[in-house]
């Protein structure tokens, strides 16, 4: 699924118990819309005490054990994201779902600069109408009405969105079946959001490169998801060294993402095959 394994996840806990230096938190991302394992990695937490945050930027809509992702049954926080590429938007922004109440009183303070209006949780007395106590250093976070109205209007359309990039998804492991290239893994019955269509080229970087090139040169926006974090100038600067994480190197080697997008047609994938088979399907 190229996210999280919960092996390796315990592998490394277990290393980190010895040199006492167990996480505080430990955030699994849903990577082009797969689930990751989340009660194997639930499990995990109530054995070594971390907390968990879902990055579930690529997710809504996706499915896990037949419970919508962003239920927190094996989280402490799940996070979203509304940016313009994914299943619905507001624009940009995104949402925080808890089913903690003092993690979500505290996220409501931190995204409107700490400010806490429940007098109940007041320090001093009330002096009218107009009183409110900061209770924390917090930020300017808040959601317009605007995007929020856009959001929201986008909402009852979200089933429709995920079946439709689910059709698109399924059209492509069937029209690919021929070309040297790895799909994404899909299970069955296919619960994930299908954010992305990445597929692994089996002529790695090379290959990559040029079908990337050509299919810019057809018109068709493809595109590489993602760069290896600990390859950035910000993290080599702390330390972190490429053959760090071998395993996202081996996957970012040739990987490349397809256009998937509700209302693409199916002349549109056609042309994405089309173009994609020129270049890679003499490999």
């Amino acid at each position: 699924t190229y996210s999280l394994c919960p092996d390796a996840l315990a592998a490394k806990l277990e290393d980190a118990e010895r040199k006492g230096r167990l996480p505080k938190v430990v955030v699994p991302v849903h990577f082009a819309g797969q689930s990751c394992d989340m009660s194997r990695i639930h499990d995990l937490s109530a054995r070594y005490g971390f907390r968990v945050i879902e990055d579930a930027a690529h997710a809504l809509g996706g499915r896990y054990h037949d419970a919508p992702v962003g239920g927190c049954r094996h989280a402490d926080i799940t996070v979203f994201s509304f940016h313009p590429v994914k299943s619905i938007t507001t624009g940009e922004g995104g949402a925080v779902l808890t089913g903690d109440p003092e993690l979500y009183r505290r996220v409501c303070a931190l995204r409107s600069h700490g400010i806490e209006r429940d007098r109940k949780l007041w320090s001093s007395r009330d002096e009218g109408g107009w009183y409110y106590e900061q209770t924390d250093l917090g930020y300017n976070y808040r959601m317009t009405d605007i995007q929020a109205a856009l959001g929201l209007s986008q909402l009852g359309k979200l089933d429709d969105f995920v079946m439709e990039r689910r059709h698109l998804a399924a059209r492509y492991d069937r029209l690919l079946t021929d070309l040297p290239l790895v799909p994404p893994i899909r299970h069955e019955p296919d619960d994930s959001a299908r954010h992305l269509y990445p597929v692994r080229l089996h002529g790695g970087a090379d290959a990559r490169r040029r079908a990337y090139d050509a299919l810019r040169r057809a018109g068709i926006t493809a595109q590489v998801h993602y760069i290896p974090v600990h390859w950035q100038p910000y993290y080599q600067a702390r330390g972190f060294r490429k053959g760090d994480f071998p395993v996202a190197e081996s996957y970012y080697d040739g990987a490349l993402s397809l256009p998937l997008y509700p209302g693409m047609e199916d002349r549109q994938q056609d042309m994405v095959i089309d173009a994609l088979r020129s270049v890679v399907g003499f490999d």
